[in-house]
């Protein structure tokens, strides 16, 4: 038997999931165990935002995370151009490490 047949997984995205949640600042903490990712959405002139999805993963998956999201970040600039980061001055790009 094909072995990448017998190592695929079938993925089910039910329409609630599907719609996403928008998020414009993501604060990431860590344990010695799990890597903690808060997707927030921030409105401007609000003292106050709520986290919209927590995701929690090992450090072994947040590393693969990392090789994933550079990987595909490079293949987009490859296809529509290099992202420019944008920032205020004296201000992060609304992601904290």
């Amino acid at each position: 038997m094909d072995n990448n047949k017998q190592n695929e997984i079938k993925i089910e995205l039910t329409p609630e999931i599907a719609a996403g949640h928008y998020s414009n600042l993501a604060v990431i903490a860590h344990s010695a165990g799990e890597f903690f990712l808060d997707f927030i959405a921030v409105s401007p002139n609000v003292q106050q935002a709520r986290v919209q999805t927590r995701v929690i993963m090992t450090p072994e998956n947040a590393k693969n995370l990392l090789f994933a999201l550079r990987d595909n970040l490079t293949k987009y600039e490859a296809t529509f151009g290099e992202i420019e980061r944008k920032m205020p001055k004296n201000q992060d790009n609304g992601f904290k490490a």
